[in-house]
């Protein structure tokens, strides 16, 4: 078992391309002995963004504080304390901040081959008459 606050897990600066003012904590994986799935906790700071991108796990999100947008290609839906999001594989999406606090979400995440999930595993979405910010 593993018992830790969420400020004695390092947080990590977001560097995957099309990020901005985002970073990550591993709260639990395959380290802690998670034999299926990992806890990342998000946040993402007021006017930054995930990268908008796909691969082919899904994730379970719920947002705990702030407000934003999660775009499922290019289509917005909004992001508040409470808003739970299921992102199918391979299904472009991004989150945005929106508001004037932290966007603070968890996001969990199967183990690929039994390691986390890593940026290079992550193929930026190419959404036709669309950009990144």
């Amino acid at each position: 078992m593993k018992v830790v606050h969420e400020s004695q897990v390092p947080q990590h600066t977001v560097t995957m391309d099309g990020a901005a003012g985002c970073t990550v904590r591993w709260l639990v994986d395959a380290e802690d002995g998670a034999p299926h799935f990992a806890m990342r906790q998000f946040d993402v700071a007021p006017g930054g963004y995930t990268p908008r991108h796909s691969h082919p796990y899904e994730h379970e999100v719920y947002v705990l504080s702030g407000e934003g947008v999660v775009l499922q290609g290019d289509r917005e839906h909004p992001l508040r304390p409470g808003t739970v999001v299921y992102v199918a594989p391979d299904e472009v999406h991004q989150f945005r901040n929106a508001g004037t606090q932290p966007l603070r979400f968890l996001c969990l995440v199967p183990h690929v081959a039994g390691k986390r999930p890593a940026p290079a595993e992550c193929r930026p979405a190419v959404v036709p008459g669309s950009s990144s910010p």
